[in-house]
């Protein structure tokens, strides 16, 4: 159909004329209201938008000479958080001398790593970076046959 006579249909029904594929020979367009197209599509966008799953990444510090019950503590909100389907970043903070006993802040971690096997998984070994190490715990996940299409989901909370 010719430009002209296209612009002029679309006119006579009050709507718009849309080019919806450009680079296509010759290109494509639809007579169709315009404000209701970018209501409908805003509102699809928003319905996509609520739909996704945020994951925080919430932080627990050590230190290598931190106490039983401290670590206990930590230990306890961290498996809250895992629960809930968060992330966790353990972190162990050196200062000064405390750098060449790196082994102490090791142990920790590994410790926190075994504690936590049944809640969370390692996504990001124990590293070094600057007078810290750290960990990444992320939440466990379970593998679901049948209807869910093999899709993971995160563990029920317990509370």
């Amino acid at each position: 159909m010719d430009v002209r006579d296209a612009v002029r249909a679309a006119r006579d029904k009050g709507l718009d004329l849309v080019e919806v594929a450009p680079n296509a020979d010759p290109p494509v367009c639809r007579i169709i209201d315009f404000g209701k197209y970018q209501y409908e599509a805003k509102k699809k966008a928003n319905e996509a938008k609520k739909k996704q799953a945020t994951i925080t990444v919430h932080e627990v510090k050590f230190r290598p000479g931190t106490d039983d019950h401290d670590y206990e503590y930590r230990m306890k909100r961290a498996r809250e958080w895992l629960s809930d389907g968060d992330k966790v970043k353990a972190t162990i903070w050196f200062r000064g001398r405390e750098m060449t006993h790196r082994e102490l802040g090791a142990r920790i971690l590994e410790r926190l790593e075994q504690d936590m096997a049944d809640v969370g998984e390692v996504e990001t070994r124990p590293k070094m970076e600057g007078n810290q190490m750290f960990i990444i715990l992320g939440p466990k996940r379970h593998k679901t046959g049948g209807a869910g299409g093999g899709r993971e989901t995160p563990p029920p909370a317990t509370h």
